[in-house]
């Protein structure tokens, strides 16, 4: 396992959460931007797979490793079995969550190997917890509670209908007599997270929509520029546009 094993041992929280972070953005991609390629290499009729997430933000499926026990905590166990056996979307979630605790038993691990006390693996939590987990971004359930005022902002936008310049991250000035339904729909729009690396949102960078999942996605993860985005009538990102190609 090359590419699992033979990177930089992280040994402080800061570089602990740059680890956690690299390895969950490849996960996202493997469940959402690459769906269609991690799919089929999810064959039921190889052996157990494994999904790994890289901390260069890549992924890749294979077999466990050999060494027992193992360098790192291994992630959930043969994958690949359940893929016919279970809706598409169950599927997809069921892998999310094992991700998830994987991704945190690895942290933890390099936490406990090197000695972290009870204020640093607090610390290291927080940074995680202010993420919100694969599992909620796959599906779609990715709100920033709203106490968490560092990872949102007092800007909100409007939901538009087709791709046009309102998809890009500039926040809409409030009028004086829009109703209460319209504030609701702003507030929760601010705490919108990118459907493909789950960073949340920020006014400074382009964001477009999909019109069919409905989820928001930086331009830069879908490759699509605020020029190329006013020629499109009706977005759809890669995942929905793959899910038509399968069907």
């Amino acid at each position: 396992m090359e590419g699992i094993t033979n990177h930089h041992t992280p040994r402080t929280v800061e570089e602990v959460f740059s680890d956690f972070r690299g390895r969950r953005a490849g996960l996202i991609k493997a469940l959402t931007i690459d769906m269609v390629k991690f799919y089929q290499t999810c064959d039921p009729e190889k052996e157990n797979l494994c999904l790994y997430g890289l901390p260069n933000e890549t992924w890749e499926v294979n077999l466990p490793v050999d060494e027992v026990p193992p360098e790192l905590p291994e992630p959930a166990l043969g994958i690949n079995f359940a893929r016919d056996g279970m809706q598409e979307k169950d599927w997809v979630s069921l892998v999310a969550v094992h991700s998830d605790s994987w991704l945190l038993s690895v942290a933890f691990y390099f936490g406990a190997r090197f000695g972290f006390g009870k204020n640093e693996r607090k610390r290291l939590f927080q940074m995680i917890n202010d993420l919100p987990t694969i599992f909620e971004v796959v599906t779609g359930n990715a709100k920033q509670s709203k106490d968490h005022s560092g990872t949102n902002n007092n800007n909100s936008k409007s939901k538009p209908s087709g791709v046009d310049v309102s998809k890009m991250s500039s926040p809409r000035p409030k009028k004086e007599d829009e109703s209460e339904d319209e504030e609701d729909e702003g507030e929760e729009e601010q705490g919108a997270v990118c459907g493909a690396c789950g960073d949340n949102y920020g006014t400074d960078e382009f964001w477009i929509c999909c019109d069919a999942c409905e989820k928001w996605f930086h331009g830069k993860c879908v490759k699509i520029t605020p020029a190329k985005a006013e020629h499109i009538k009706h977005y759809k990102c890669p995942s929905c546009t793959n899910k038509r190609a399968r069907h």
